[in-house]
């Protein structure tokens, strides 16, 4: 390799693809002030992509340019109203004493924290420690909240442990059948599709449920459209068929499983002809997927932010579980669950403190054993850490009243979060709000204070991909003079706070520390260095190192190989037996009504990225994916009177979104489909619904009641025909 080019990874989703960065000489043409100043070049070695990188991931290098990102500290004038440049001194002093005037007047809970799944390790670990330590807030919680945690939830309450994937991706083309479940790989993950292409060309088969014909249900065996909102009746409906067929796996139940007998009780309660109803899938079509799934000799299902982001998301995710462990397809090769995480470092970000309830090493917060062990990692009492505190949505909801003053870092809510005009309003009601970003994105336009940040290519850090495999991403260059790193950042807030040690500002250090902290947690990384994972392309979790001389005599001083697949001589359950759940199909927490007849999804699109404020900076993807649009069937169009690319509203109880109509029979007739990444009258999650999952907290995003109306002069003086959908 040569001297001037860094492997490393790319910055967006969760498959962390490897990429080689390549810095361009200097003089060269178009290094101007300004210019972007490395390339990416094909790193073929890494095994997840083999160098095929989506146009996402070969344009980042553009948000490096100091044309689009943030080079300096920006301070709220109390003249203007305006932000205005400032001292990084002026900057950290504002933020520790607007977080600390808060703390002092109102409790340590008037302070938030809010994180985000693009965080490395190493920062998601310190932001918590910081929450926890310095600010002495239950109030932190991050936008992962947003993507995976259904999924999460349920993998721990049947399996006992949550990774997204038990299996290596390398596993996928290997199986013999694999339901894909509200996941649009094609446009979501790019790379990934080729798994699913390698699994038909073995001669495997797949399934793929979504209400529209995406480009991934497209390469579908069989695609199975249910009405959003119901994928719960239609995992518990082909459950009643595998059941009512005899195809179940009995020894398989009987030897590694508990719970059967309620779960199939709750299964056969609901009849393929009534799932029909309710899901608009037809039984024949049930039993082509149950036939397809079971005659395979292996199998998979995979989940993404379909079937969880709803109010049920939990037991959806569970139905489909308790499918795979009927069947015998769990904690067997090439056979299992598995959730497609999102954001970049979605999995570790969930797994080392930033989350409301948890501790480093996926430890619960309300373990006194767990909080001991952190805290001696700490150096602080037990009894000195802050229980469990609210969830992201009702984090963002507190914000001025209880929770007076907010610390933000690698999220934009303004954008993401549900119920949107809601969440800015609360953002706008702080008394102070600190935001660190790398671009002045819509919820740091809002700030006090806005920080500037480095990036993935100006940092070295770890993140842990949607497999487990803990990888690292190497610094390529060295960050403009007026940007700091976040663990600068959080050294420089704690030293003003109070705490001048136990903040390094150097990711091994941080990782070293993580490390003990995780050590004999369930995302057990204290076998995981630096070294190992530069030497091994990644280590999967969990990795244990054994501790003291006796211990590492027993293992032969041979080191934990780590592991790529769980589950295979037990779950991680106290009884090794993983568990079936019981759970009944409910109606989402709004359902249509005369007053809004029609069914709303949302999702993303290739070229953009959540909540598009680092991809809407990049020309080549802003052109491919120009702005916001309103999906819908040609039948819902013509009830309308609207033509292609004319313009539509889609309002429910909580707002109004409008973009271009873009017709097409790839969609449910009840159903409308708009991408979530742009901000303003085209802001899809004005509209959607903040309904709560009583177990992970995760919003309705995929599912909300809406009324279409065609954008004309006479609409907006009032007439409209609501948008019947046409039967």
């Amino acid at each position: 390799m040569r001297d001037d080019t860094t492997p490393t990874h790319c910055p967006y989703c969760a498959l962390q693809c490897g990429m080689n960065l390549r810095r361009v000489p200097a003089g060269a043409s178009g290094t101007e002030r300004g210019a972007v100043p490395v390339e990416v070049v094909e790193r073929t070695d890494f095994p997840v992509n083999r160098g095929a990188l989506c146009g996402k991931g070969r344009t980042a290098p553009e948000l490096l340019s100091s044309r689009v990102r943030l080079t300096g500290p920006l301070i709220r004038s109390h003249a203007t109203g305006r932000l205005a440049p400032a001292t990084w001194e002026e900057a950290l002093r504002a933020t520790a004493e607007g977080l600390a005037r808060s703390r002092t007047d109102h409790g340590a809970d008037a302070v938030g924290v809010f994180g985000g799944g693009g965080l490395t390790n190493e920062k998601a670990y310190t932001l918590g420690k910081f929450a926890r330590v310095v600010l002495g807030t239950s109030q932190i919680d991050y936008n992962g909240r947003f993507c995976m945690s259904s999924a999460a939830a349920a993998h721990n309450r049947a399996f006992g442990l949550d990774r997204g994937l038990p299996f290596p991706l390398e596993d996928i083309p290997r199986t013999g059948c694999v339901i894909l479940v509200g996941s649009n790989l094609a446009e979501t993950m790019p790379p990934a599709l080729r798994y699913l292409t390698e699994l038909r060309e073995n001669g495997g088969r797949l399934i793929v449920v979504d209400p529209r014909r995406t480009r991934t249900a497209e390469q579908a065996d069989l695609h199975l459209a249910p009405r959003p909102g119901t994928d719960l009746a239609l995992a518990l409906g082909m459950l009643h068929l595998v059941v009512a067929e005899g195809r179940t796996d009995e020894e398989f139940i009987a030897s590694r499983t508990g719970g059967w007998p309620e779960a199939r009780a709750a299964a056969m309660a609901h009849w393929p002809e009534w799932v029909e109803r309710i899901t608009g899938v037809g039984v024949p079509r049930l039993r082509e997927a149950v036939a397809m799934f079971c005659d395979a000799p292996t199998g998979m299902v995979l989940t993404a932010r379909g079937p969880e982001q709803q109010s049920k998301g939990t037991d959806t995710v569970g139905a489909w579980i308790n499918l795979c462990l009927a069947t015998g397809r769990a904690g067997r090769p090439l056979s299992g669950y598995g959730c497609l995480t999102g954001q970049g470092n979605g999995q570790g970000g969930r797994e080392h403190g930033q989350k409301a309830d948890q501790l480093p090493g996926y430890r619960s917060l309300e373990d006194p054993a767990a909080r001991a062990h952190v805290a001696r990692v700490w150096g602080v009492a037990p009894d000195s850490l802050p229980g469990p505190g609210r969830s992201a949505y009702e984090l963002l909801d507190a914000l001025g009243g209880p929770v007076r003053s907010l610390l933000l870092m690698g999220s934009n809510p303004v954008v993401s979060a549900p119920r949107a005009a809601h969440v800015e309003e609360r953002l706008r009601s702080l008394d102070f709000l600190a935001v660190a970003d790398v671009v002045l994105s819509e919820t740091a336009a809002l700030a006090d204070v806005v920080l500037p940040v480095t990036q993935w290519a100006e940092e070295t850090g770890t993140t842990t991909s949607l497999e487990g495999r803990v990888l690292l991403r190497r610094r390529a260059l060295t960050a403009p003079p007026g940007v700091r790193s976040d663990l600068e950042v959080l050294h420089g807030l704690a030293e003003l706070l109070g705490h001048e040690k136990g903040f390094p500002t150097d990711p091994e250090e941080v990782f070293e520390e993580l490390r003990r902290a995780s050590a004999g947690g369930p995302a057990d990384y204290s076998g995981i260095t630096y070294r190992r994972i530069a030497e091994e392309d990644g280590v999967f979790w969990p990795c244990p190192e054994p501790v003291g001389d006796a211990a590492r005599e027993e293992a032969g001083g041979a080191v934990h190989p780590g592991t790529p697949r769980l589950f295979l001589d037990g779950f991680a359950t106290p009884d090794g037996r993983a568990r079936f759940v019981p759970v009944a199909h409910r109606p989402a927490a709004e359902e249509p009504d005369a007053e809004y007849p029609v069914l709303l999804t949302t999702g993303r699109v290739v070229a953009q990225y959540q909540s598009g404020a680092q991809t809407r900076r990049v020309a080549e993807l802003n052109k491919a994916a120009p702005g916001p649009f309103v999906e819908m069937h040609p039948r819902l169009a013509e009830a309308l009177r609207v033509a292609e690319g004319e313009t539509v509203a889609v309002v429910s109880r909580r707002g109004r979104a409008e973009g271009p109509a873009r017709v097409t029979a790839g969609i449910r007739a009840d159903t409308v489909f708009m991408p979530f990444h742009w901000p303003g009258s085209g802001r899809a999650n004005t509209v959607t619904n903040p309904a709560l999952d009583p177990t992970s907290r995760m919003p309705e995003f995929k599912v909300c009641a809406v009324r279409v109306e065609a954008v004309r002069e006479e609409a907006r003086d009032g007439g409209t025909d609501g948008g019947t959908p046409p039967g």
